[in-house]
């Protein structure tokens, strides 16, 4: 398989991934709108490199994992506890914290960075997701397990999940001026996702204790 198509594989399957409004699109937007656009592009760079890392170890240890689904079990019950804890801390106490300062503190672009790099780091959903996906496309000829394909499929992905972060940054600036895009209602949204996420994998771990 041509490595430009395995790139490509990798971008569109990134793209689809992270279409739906999710923690770190929203997260992206937010910090765009609150410390500006280089910000928020750093935040997303951040967020790739991470990407980038979680894909690569779906992409090594994908037959392992579909083998082993104790593996995934585990990482649904560590995002459970994580996406509640997110939740509650967007809807109940970020939103309580009073605004004594006119002027936003402006964070450095290196701790957008890291910024990016922790919380993409506890949104686990991208390794089992890119596992099964770089398995489903072994299965059909379109990826190999080979260094070279695995760098770029995995290139790929850090692109993708880029190209739509930048895409809700861009989508947001143009609507900052609405009022649903204030600091408040951007911590509702983000937690009202999250929340939404939390219980869908409830619902996911109950089905597998029930199966």
């Amino acid at each position: 398989m041509d490595i430009t198509i395995t790139f490509f594989l990798g971008l569109v399957i990134a793209l689809i991934g992270v279409i739906p409004p999710g923690l770190l699109n929203m997260t992206a937007a937010k910090i765009s709108l609150k410390d500006g656009h280089i910000s928020g592009i750093m935040f997303s760079i951040g967020a790739c490199i991470t990407v980038f890392a979680q894909t690569y170890i779906a992409a090594i240890f994908a037959r392992y994992l579909s083998n082993h689904v104790e593996v995934i079990e585990i990482l649904q019950r560590v995002a459970f506890v994580v996406f509640v804890l997110i939740t509650v801390y967007f809807l109940f106490i970020s939103k309580s914290k009073p605004q004594h300062s006119l002027k936003p503190k402006i964070r450095s672009k290196h701790s957008r960075l890291f910024h990016g790099i922790f919380l993409s780091a506890l949104n686990v959903f991208p390794i089992p997701f890119q596992a099964y996906m770089t398995i489903t496309l072994a299965s059909v000829g379109w990826l190999e397990f080979d260094k070279i394909s695995i760098v770029s499929y995995v290139s790929g992905a850090a692109t993708g999940t880029f190209v739509m972060l930048y895409m809700y940054i861009f989508f947001f600036d143009k609507i900052k001026s609405k009022s649903f895009t204030s600091q408040k209602s951007m911590n509702y949204i983000i937690g009202s996702i999250t929340g939404i996420i939390s219980l869908v994998t409830l619902i996911n771990i109950i089905k597998d204790l029930s199966s």
